[in-house]
């Protein structure tokens, strides 16, 4: 015996196929644009980040070339038979490099002045303000709201 097929008279229930086109083609016109009133408090302006590169560039390069140079130094020095430097001592001094140049990253980013003018040549004064943003950036949107 056949089984008796029925057939589905109610079109409403059936899906439309929507072509791949035409999936994503009205969506900017429906994506509602939503702009900040305040754009200081989107980021970091580029005038900012452009002077925090410099100082990172500098209390950073400068110690980070010369933990990498302590190595070729050292090995000029003993295979000329110059001194007997120990392995110890180049990993040290290497180390001390690196260090200061990882102290550098931080010091060039809090030392950065946030206004349009650069501020002094080392920054020291801007070190407990920066502070004080980063603190607040990590705490929640709900508490630096100020009405």
């Amino acid at each position: 015996m056949k089984k008796k097929q029925t057939s589905k008279k109610n079109t409403s229930k059936r899906k439309k196929k929507i072509a791949e086109q035409d999936v994503f083609k009205n969506i900017e016109k429906n994506t509602p644009i939503v702009e900040s009133k305040n754009s200081s408090s989107s980021g970091i302006p580029k005038y900012v980040a452009d002077r925090m590169a410099r100082r990172i560039f500098f209390t950073t390069g400068i110690p980070t070339i010369l933990g990498m140079s302590v190595f070729v130094v050292s090995y000029i020095i003993v295979t000329r038979n110059i001194a007997e430097i120990p392995p110890s001592a180049t990993i040290a001094i290497s180390a001390l490099f690196f260090l200061l140049g990882l102290a550098g990253l931080s010091f060039g980013i809090l030392s950065a002045s946030w206004d349009k003018e650069p501020g002094s040549f080392f920054g020291i004064e801007n070190i407990p303000l920066n502070i004080k943003r980063a603190k607040a950036a990590f705490k929640p949107a709900s508490q630096n709201y100020e009405e």
